[in-house]
């Protein structure tokens, strides 16, 4: 690991944990709406908190925005060879879903009556939620070939097993299991550099 660039990584890989940050600080201004049954209660619980909720959507956007852009940084500095090879993949699979996603804010933001009754289009959040559960499976890849991630690798592989698994049978998921893994794994490769590198923390 002597060549990769301690600065180079570091950024990124906070700039993983703070996006990732804004994401869950803005997807949820309204609490008990995503797990409220009745939908004439979602809809009078979003009237109550509406202006939070459209905040907290545009919020939730820019998070779902800055998470692909800082992996991809997080790739390009990382050393060429497979760990550079499978970051590279989780930032790919990240952008191309973060559009899909954003676009389901933008509905849930606009249109508060089709968010509660449940009937937005499902297949962009389906897309979104398995191009995620590749970029867990990528990045677990790219921490198994950094010497010394072992149990991250386990976990995020993990979560991207359990998550693919409860995707294929209920068709939905709570999508902060994404951003929670992949903030592991920013921190995983934080605490790589720095342990690569120890004499230049001072």
């Amino acid at each position: 690991m002597s060549s990769v660039d301690l600065e180079g990584v570091r950024r990124p890989a906070a700039a993983v944990l703070v996006s990732a940050g804004v994401w869950l600080a803005g997807i949820s201004p309204v609490p008990g709406v995503y797990t409220e049954p009745d939908s004439a209660r979602r809809l009078e619980m979003l009237r109550r908190g509406k202006r939070s909720w459209v905040v907290g959507q545009h919020i939730a956007a820019a998070g779902t925005a800055a998470v692909p852009a800082a992996f991809a940084r997080v790739a390009l500095a990382l050393p060429p060879g497979k760990p550079r090879v499978f970051a590279t993949a989780a930032a790919v699979a990240l952008a191309a879903g973060a559009p899909l996603f954003v676009s389901q804010l933008a509905l849930r933001a606009s249109d508060l009556e089709r968010f509660a009754e449940r009937r937005l289009p499902g297949w962009p959040f389906l897309a979104y939620s398995w191009l995620h559960v590749l970029a867990l499976g990528s990045l677990c890849g790219a921490l198994v070939f950094l010497p010394g991630r072992g149990k991250e690798a386990a976990a995020v592989g993990l979560a991207a097993l359990g998550s693919g698994a409860i995707l294929a049978r209920t068709g939905d998921i709570p999508p902060f299991v994404f951003y929670v893994s992949e903030q592991l794994a920013a921190v995983s490769l934080l605490r790589r550099v720095d342990q690569a590198h120890p004499q230049r923390l001072a």
